[in-house]
């Protein structure tokens, strides 16, 4: 097989074309169906975890993933958004940005590893070196597969992606459970990360068959990695402060208090991600397709944004009111303490998922330095955040965020729109009326619930409990504000991945004729 058709799909000009749309919801759906069955996986292990180990353990790798999660954004550097973006790109660019993120995985990986002792003393908890020297091996191999992603999600193969994300998930979750059960203690939560990385560069390098060549810092890699760095300065900020609340649950009450928080944080990250993951896939690429229709980009970023206000105001809200059980069931008894900030944190979602849109604007306007502007303008505020909330303990962290989420998401999506000429009525038009239904549903799904659902059983309470959400959100939504255009889009969007696949299965003219 040639590699001429592979080399122009990773590194011919990215500009918008006839098959966009399609392709992109195609993607779209695809990565729907992945973070779904991600989801699913990372819940069924985390139940199979918790029953069989403790908040302590929990807490413990908590610690160390708190100050090493940055890793993979530092090592990137912001360079697989900026290869997505650019109109042209070429080998010697790519390899350049490669053996860079190489570089920097190497630095941290020492860093780490003379840190490991440091880190022990700092929490009080010897174990900590331990697994801060196991998990300093996943920094390389996050380096070694950023760039092979970026090209992979360049040329739009979301498919191949998402197979790829899903095994490498499978496998690791098998792995992780098997030592739990076998034992291994806290050390089969530090097992998974290193098997997902190892599996992710594996499958990278096999998938998209690039090689990397000898760098050469030219004005072209010089100007990505500033774009870069753009990106990072946010994320890098915007990490840090997130990571506080971590830091300070295990620096000031220990491992314990944090593994409640952490399985709570958890659970809601995953279904934040699946929510929200797969439109920041496809929007980083199709809306940077757009920059120069300003018009098309504003339309296209106002239907995705009110499409995700629709569904994820709904999930959260019903996840707000089903939070409690929704815990004791999947996890047992002995995590119900995690129920409440579960609640909390959902009804957070309503806003946190339509705030983690703002890089879509940023990225397609190709003005990331905008972006970690804003991560420094927000810092200070997401920090006493937390230092207000830490004398109330977790819970009292937990509904200080929550409060900020609501106060930060508008300034924060006008900020990214200014660029391209979207206003605060731009963005309450797309999804006020979304977050309104959300929040009065979680106040009539909590009532009901304490008013007649208290004396059933929790089995039969969350169903239900989820069956009155769903009335009254579609109720207020539907009913009230007349929002109707999400649940055509969906079913327009249904239709035509329906088509999609039924085309991909009919033979080309080309192979018709061999």
């Amino acid at each position: 097989m040639s590699s001429k058709p592979n080399a122009e799909n990773y590194f011919g000009e990215n500009k918008a074309y006839a098959g966009l749309g399609r392709a992109s919801l195609h993607g779209s759906m695809v990565f729907v169906a992945a973070r779904g069955a991600n989801i699913f996986v990372q819940l069924a292990s985390t139940v199979l975890l918790a029953r069989i180990l403790s908040p302590h353990d929990f807490g413990l790798v908590a610690m160390v993933v708190a100050l090493i999660s940055f890793g993979p954004m530092l090592i990137d550097l912001g360079t697989s958004e900026a290869s997505t973006q650019k109109a042209r790109i070429t080998e010697t660019e790519i390899s350049t940005l490669f053996w860079l993120n190489v570089a920097i995985s190497a630095g941290l990986t020492v860093l780490l590893v003379a840190g490991s002792g440091a880190i022990a003393r700092l929490f009080g908890e010897p174990s900590l070196t331990g697994i801060s020297l196991a998990l300093s091996v996943t920094f390389v191999l996050t380096a070694l597969a950023t760039q092979h992603s970026a090209l992979m999600r360049r040329a739009m193969q979301f498919r191949r992606m998402a197979m790829i994300d899903i095994s490498v998930n499978l496998i690791g979750s098998i792995v992780s459970v098997a030592m739990a059960l076998a034992g291994w203690g806290y050390w089969s939560l530090v097992a998974k990360p290193i098997v997902t990385a190892a599996l992710t560069a594996s499958a990278a390098w096999m998938s998209c068959r690039w090689v990397p060549g000898r760098p050469r810092l030219s004005g072209e890699a010089k100007e990505l990695v500033g774009f870069g760095l753009g990106v990072t300065g946010f994320t890098m900020t915007d990490y840090f402060v997130k990571s506080a609340d971590r830091l300070a649950i295990g620096y000031f009450q220990g491992a314990g208090p944090l593994g409640y928080f952490q399985n709570a944080l958890t659970i809601y990250s995953n279904v934040l991600s699946i929510l929200t993951e797969p439109l920041h896939n496809i929007a980083a690429s199709s809306l940077s397709k757009l920059r120069n229709d300003i018009d098309g980009l504003k339309r296209a970023w106002e239907t995705a944004l009110s499409t995700l206000a629709f569904f994820s105001a709904l999930a959260f809200a019903t996840l707000a009111v089903i939070g409690q059980d929704f815990i004791v069931v999947l996890l047992g008894q002995k995590w119900a303490a995690a129920g409440p900030l579960l609640c909390i944190f959902a009804v957070r979602g309503i806003a946190h998922a339509i705030e983690r849109t703002m890089g879509w604007l940023h990225v397609a306007a190709g003005r990331a330095d905008r972006w970690m502007r804003w991560g420094f303008y927000s810092a200070p505020v997401q920090l006493l955040v937390v230092a207000v909330g830490l004398p109330f303990g977790v819970t009292g962290i937990a509904v200080a965020q929550a409060v900020a989420m609501f106060a930060l998401f508008g300034p924060a999506l006008v900020y990214s729109g200014e660029p391209v000429g979207i206003r605060t009525k731009d963005v309450f038009r797309a999804v006020g009326p979304q977050m309104l239904a959300g929040l009065a549903t979680v106040a009539i799904g909590i009532f009901l619930e304490l008013r007649f659902l208290g004396d059933l059983s929790a089995w039969i309470r969350m169903p239900v409990a989820g069956a009155v959400c769903l009335v009254a959100y579609l109720a207020i939504c539907v009913g009230i504000f007349r929002v109707t255009a999400p649940l055509r889009l969906v079913f327009s969007a249904l239709q035509e991945f329906r088509a999609v696949g039924l085309t991909a299965n009919l033979p080309s003219q080309k192979q018709a004729c061999r």
